[in-house]
């Protein structure tokens, strides 16, 4: 078997990832992403330029992968080639075990919204449910609230924020006690506390504070309810600088392991182009 190419069509990025077979043998090839609004226009730049980058020919690639909400605008062949399409699910599960080198593991996908979805090796992904809280939450309300639409100047700008301006916390609210389970740092109340004197870096890293202590609260619970303790973070939100430190806090405050793997944001392409079915 030749290159097998997957590509995740999202709402506003289409990622690209390629698996060059060898030996029994799979090698990963450097994924990349474009951005573009039209599904049709972002599957077709993305295919060239991969392509391009990585000097290959059509008669290189035995097949293509789709998944991602705009993979049901694709009807025939691309350039000829065989494409099938992939549950996107099933993808997510399959990138996050990959990515993390795990044999069972809660796999969050962090997009637009955020996905759940337990996987084992050897059995079909489970999707577990989700929430609509995600990056576009990120986004909205970082435009409504500082004028800001892009996630860079978004996460530059809360560097300098402080949550004790932001964030009503357990030491707020109690006195010091040392038979109190709940260290005095966590979060009582997500923008409980809003100073008149908040700054918008601090409300910036508020927002982005809110949004992944919701989803990291939302995957433990999943992840009791398989008994698991591993929860591999996947999708566009994991390069978020601030996204590290707030896992690694909850990491330690509920003795759970919230990993983020190497190439991360590429978890779904990376198991369409994987799947096998």
């Amino acid at each position: 078997m030749g290159i097998v190419i997957g590509i995740d069509v999202g709402g506003s990025t289409t990622k690209i990832v390629g698996f060059r077979h060898q030996g029994g043998k799979k090698e990963l090839m450097s994924p990349l992403f474009v951005r573009a609004t039209d599904p049709i226009t972002s599957i077709y730049g993305a295919f060239g330029k991969f392509v391009d980058a990585n000097g290959l020919a059509l008669s290189d690639i035995d097949r293509v992968r789709m998944s991602g909400v705009g993979s049901t605008y694709v009807t025939k062949p691309i350039y000829s080639l065989r494409c099938d399409t992939v549950p996107e699910f099933r993808a997510t599960g399959l990138g996050g075990l990959y990515l993390s080198g795990l044999s069972r593991a809660l796999v969050v996908s962090m997009g637009t919204g955020t996905a759940l979805v337990y996987s084992e090796e050897g059995k079909e992904p489970e999707y577990l449910g989700g929430t609509g809280v995600g990056g576009g939450t990120l986004l909205g309300l970082s435009k409504k609230l500082l004028g800001l639409e892009d996630i860079e100047h978004i996460q530059q700008l809360a560097k300098d924020g402080d949550l004790s301006k932001i964030d009503l916390r357990i030491g707020d609210i109690t006195k010091k006690d040392p038979s109190l389970t709940m260290p005095d740092f966590m979060t009582a109340s997500n923008f409980g506390k809003v100073s008149d004197i908040a700054t918008g870096a601090d409300i910036a890293l508020g927002i982005i504070n809110m949004v992944f202590e919701t989803i990291g609260m939302i995957a433990l619970f999943a992840a009791r309810g398989k008994d698991i303790k591993d929860i591999v973070l996947t999708g566009n939100l994991t390069v978020v600088e601030q996204a590290k430190p707030v896992f690694d806090t909850l990491s330690s405050m509920f003795g759970v392991n919230f990993i983020i793997p190497e190439n991360a944001q590429f978890g779904t392409v990376i198991g369409t182009a994987l799947d096998e079915h």
